[in-house]
């Protein structure tokens, strides 16, 4: 449905997106993440044909967005739906007059048109706000008026650039539904900076940072297998041989020593339980009289691998499986 190769947009000497490739799948929700000035907005605006790139291609439902003429940029966009992050809207309109101009303007007319505002109003929930002036809104509504001239033309691909900035819980969890019955008939690109929006919505992230595409990963690949993780103050000559042996340890891995008024020393062990390992272990450093600085299950999260790749520093036992086109980080 979407396939990026070599994505660049330079502004003089700053390069906002640097040669970022991908594919994405028909019906697939896709969340895109990275800190502030990462790419991501520059990234959507290319894709959606508001921003021409430096260089490199994009190619959405079989089209070339550069080529020119009626298979290029307008024919591409009649299968886009946008909602930018600061959404433009006509602060004299009423929410019925917004959705009837933007229909017009999508070239949708007659019984249709009355029908996929009728639609659009329903699915974002707009009912009681239909006869509104959109400048006597709250931002919560706005929102979501953003969204339903989003999806008034039934597109084959959304992307939603913080789609719950602005609303309360009860319209995040509506908001959330809505993205998923969307996503049965088309695909949705989603960034926000809300992780557990991605988490509840998303079956896999791309995370930019520094302008590349740091990591394409699915979200169902991040729980790897179950490790223990202990700090200790002993090195490995000495810790490896006991911690090894104990009974349920499958695998033993150093990690990075820490520097400080007492040196640490982490490691990792593989194991079918992880809980069940932990009070094994415990009573073996207490048996040795060493200093436990540490004892945890690993955790394979977002926000840990997010927070790992944003900052290029590897992520603990992240997963083999995840796809890293950034030569930078290079365990993930």
């Amino acid at each position: 449905m979407i396939e990026v190769r070599d994505l660049s947009r330079q502004y003089g000497v700053l390069k906002a997106v640097d040669r970022v490739s991908f594919d994405i799948g028909r019906r697939e929700i896709v969340g895109l993440l990275g800190h502030n000035g990462a790419g991501k907005t520059t990234i959507m605006k290319m894709l959606t044909g508001f921003l021409e790139p430096s260089g490199g291609t994009i190619r959405i439902a079989g089209l070339d967005i550069a080529a020119p003429g009626r298979q290029g940029r307008r024919a591409v966009q009649r299968h886009i739906g946008y909602l930018p992050e600061n959404c433009p809207l006509y602060p004299d309109m009423t929410v019925l007059d917004h959705l009837d101009y933007q229909a017009a303007l999508r070239g949708i007319s007659g019984t249709a048109r009355a029908q996929a505002i009728r639609r659009a109003i329903a699915r974002t929930a707009l009912e009681a706000k239909a006869t509104a002036q959109v400048a006597t809104m709250s931002r919560g509504y706005r929102q979501r008026l953003g969204v339903a001239q989003a999806i008034l033309h039934e597109p084959d691909i959304l992307v939603l650039d913080e789609p719950t900035n602005g609303l309360d819980p009860s319209q995040i969890q509506h908001m959330r539904e809505l993205i998923r019955e969307l996503a049965e008939a088309a695909t949705v690109i989603v960034s926000t900076h809300i992780l557990q929006e991605v988490d509840a919505i998303c079956e896999r992230v791309l995370i930019m940072r520094a302008g590349h595409l740091a990591l394409d990963c699915k979200l169902g690949e991040l729980a790897g297998a179950p490790r223990l993780l202990v700090t200790l103050d002993q090195a490995e000559d000495s810790a490896r041989e006991a911690l090894a042996a104990a009974e349920g340890v499958t695998d033993f891995e150093r990690l990075a020593a820490k520097d400080g008024p007492t040196e640490q020393h982490s490691y990792a062990l593989g194991t079918t339980d992880a809980t069940a390992l932990a009070p094994r272990i415990a009573r073996l450093v207490n048996e040795r009289g060493w200093s436990l600085y540490r004892l945890e299950p690993e955790q394979h999260d977002l926000e840990a691998l997010f927070k790992a790749v944003s900052s290029a520093e590897p992520p603990v036992g992240a997963p083999a499986s995840a796809r890293t086109t950034a030569p930078e980080v290079t365990h993930v």
